[in-house]
């Protein structure tokens, strides 16, 4: 009983720290795989200092948990997960927006003018196709399909319940 009551208290103290602060505004951002990367070792340490080091059975002495023994202990999804399910959930509300809205008119319009050298950055509806192909509808009109609230939920609730490496 105790322990499970710890265990709540470490997450409660984790969603206080994370919803918060580090995933301010996040429905907007597009991430490449770098910076997915920097936010799961964020979190990682986070936890780490959360649950602290564990003593081994066999030598006795002092060590850092795994990211597997983290996993265990932690029961909230993963923050790539959150952050995603929170962009296709954003995104399923600006498609269902009216097409007068500037909202809806930044997300479907094209802009004008040359574009600087080099490689393009990654656009926000590109990695909301990416998150549609993870779950297995990349080739379909995700701005009909959001229309559709009941659906766009289900598939929003998919995206938080995928496994990411």
């Amino acid at each position: 009983m105790e322990a499970s009551r710890c265990a709540y208290k470490r997450n409660i103290i984790l969603n206080s720290v994370r919803q918060p602060v580090v995933l301010y505004g996040c429905e907007t951002w597009s991430l490449t795989l770098r910076e997915e990367r920097k936010l799961r070792v964020f979190e990682n340490m986070v936890l780490r200092k959360i649950f602290g080091p564990r003593r081994d059975e066999v030598t006795g002495e002092w060590r850092r948990l795994h990211n597997e023994e983290l996993n265990d202990l932690h029961s909230s999804p993963n923050i790539v997960r959150v952050i995603k399910s929170r962009r296709m959930r954003w995104a399923g509300h600006v498609a269902r927006m009216g097409k007068e809205r500037g909202v809806y008119r930044v997300l479907v319009g094209k802009l004008e003018g040359k574009r600087p050298l080099g490689r393009p950055r990654r656009r926000w509806a590109v990695n909301n196709r990416m998150d549609l192909q993870e779950v297995g509808c990349g080739h379909v009109d995700w701005i009909g399909l959001a229309q559709d609230s009941d659906r766009w939920r289900t598939l929003v609730s998919v995206v938080m319940n995928l496994w990411v490496p």
